[in-house]
């Protein structure tokens, strides 16, 4: 299920959306002049769970090298689908959240949706010497702020049916819900993949950034009711 657009309405322009929707596409167009340098690019600035905790538990922690990959690695894609579909999603869901969180506290929230989310996938997988990329954990972490505001929001879906795409609505509690759903199953089916065939998609850091959207965005409703 591709989504479309929902039926909130931005009541101010989103402009940290519009920004982090621009520097990830000059992130990506910046890969694609590195030609056969961009592995060795994408091997630094990715995100290494086993990297990181070796880091961690050094004598002398040095901070740089731990940092650049946590927040450079939520910039970085390794195609165009896979920046189509982030930012897509990031497009859609983004705008309202930035409403309700104000710009800087939604870039905040990015940032640090991101990178919980790229924890959250090294305490899964703490021996992975694959680098990690991609918006999907901060996004995730949008898409779980998303739901816990706008339940009744309804989300203009694309099903295909036979090769025949189908456009309805569907409402944003059940779209998100299920996408969830379909990230724990395939997180849990991961834990018992081979090296190689964990390579793919990093579910559990969607899991771990929707998670702390749902997570930040129940704590704040909770302060404001006292």
């Amino acid at each position: 299920m591709i989504p479309i657009r929902d039926n909130i309405p931005s009541r101010r322009f989103p402009v940290v959306n519009y920004i982090l929707i621009g520097v990830n596409i000059v992130a990506f167009l910046y890969e694609l002049t590195l030609g056969v340098g961009l592995q060795g690019f994408l091997n630094n600035m990715g995100f290494v769970p086993e990297r990181f905790f070796d880091l961690l538990s050094s004598p002398l922690v040095n901070l740089i090298p731990i940092v650049i990959p946590l927040i450079a690695s939520i910039f970085l894609h390794g195609s165009i689908s896979h920046i189509f579909m982030n930012m897509l999603f990031l497009s859609i869901f983004g705008d309202n959240v930035e409403d309700a969180l104000g710009h800087f506290g939604y870039l905040i929230f990015y940032l640090v949706g991101g990178i919980s989310a790229s924890i959250f996938h090294a305490l899964i997988h703490p021996y992975s010497t694959l680098p990690t990329i991609g918006a999907s954990g901060a996004v995730s972490a949008v898409m779980g702020a998303y739901l816990m505001l706008y339940p009744k929001a309804r989300i203009l879906t694309v099903f295909p049916i036979f090769f025949y795409p189908v456009m309805f609505h569907i409402p944003a509690l059940f779209y998100l819900v299920f996408w969830f759903f379909l990230q724990m199953a395939s997180g849990v089916l991961s834990l018992g993949a081979t090296y190689y065939q964990r390579a793919g998609v990093a579910w559990w850091a969607h899991i771990g950034g929707f998670l702390f959207g749902v997570i930040v965005v129940m704590i704040m409703v909770s302060r404001r009711r006292r």
